[in-house]
């Protein structure tokens, strides 16, 4: 299995938005970058450990995460491997017995963050869903693949309002796409 190691890179509020954010990802080479939804209370947690609030000792992950590195020498590493109905997934492997459990990917982000766990990419997946990363700009781009079914609507309303018509097009085509996946 040939993959991609990753390296947190910021947390951002999507504009125009008040439920969801970004995660931001980039290769090793700080050449193309993932980006991964995720919901507003994510968003808030990451906010807490990039500020180094001082609460984030106390947090449960924070707790769990010291209980397991002090009483155990296992070793992790996260793969985010797939991504199904525009959600990535991710599973979270003991590096010794290869012991899968399956996370929601924008966790394994924040687990690989605060647990300092090595963070890779299947490399198909990488190919296929990374852009190129730009770190003069603060445009982030993002794969219409990797939203939400509830967020795609809104987005193709928005679109139509604004009378973004080859936007909404994009929009309606990967909104019939997963219709048809789904029967």
């Amino acid at each position: 299995m040939s993959r991609v190691r990753l390296l947190f890179k910021n947390a951002s509020e999507i504009v125009g938005t008040t439920d969801i954010g970004l995660l931001i990802l980039v290769d090793e080479l700080r050449q193309n970058q993932l980006t991964i939804p995720c919901d507003k209370s994510l968003l808030d947690q990451f906010e807490l450990r990039i500020n180094r609030a001082p609460i984030v000792s106390k947090l449960l992950p924070e707790a769990l995460w010291n209980v397991i590195s002090s009483q155990t020498d296992l070793r992790f590493e996260i793969v985010i491997d797939h991504i199904i109905d525009g959600q990535y997934h991710a599973i979270l492997y003991n590096s010794e017995t290869l012991q899968p459990v399956a996370m929601r990917a924008s966790d394994a982000v924040l687990l690989a963050y605060l647990a300092k766990i090595p963070l890779y990419a299947e490399d198909k997946l990488m190919r296929s869903q990374s852009m190129p990363y730009n770190s003069n700009t603060p445009d982030v781009s993002l794969p219409v693949n990797t939203v939400d079914d509830a967020m795609l609507q809104e987005a193709l309303d928005k679109a139509i309002k604004d009378e973004d018509y080859e936007l909404a097009s994009s929009l309606r085509d990967e909104i019939l796409r997963r219709r048809k996946q789904g029967t």
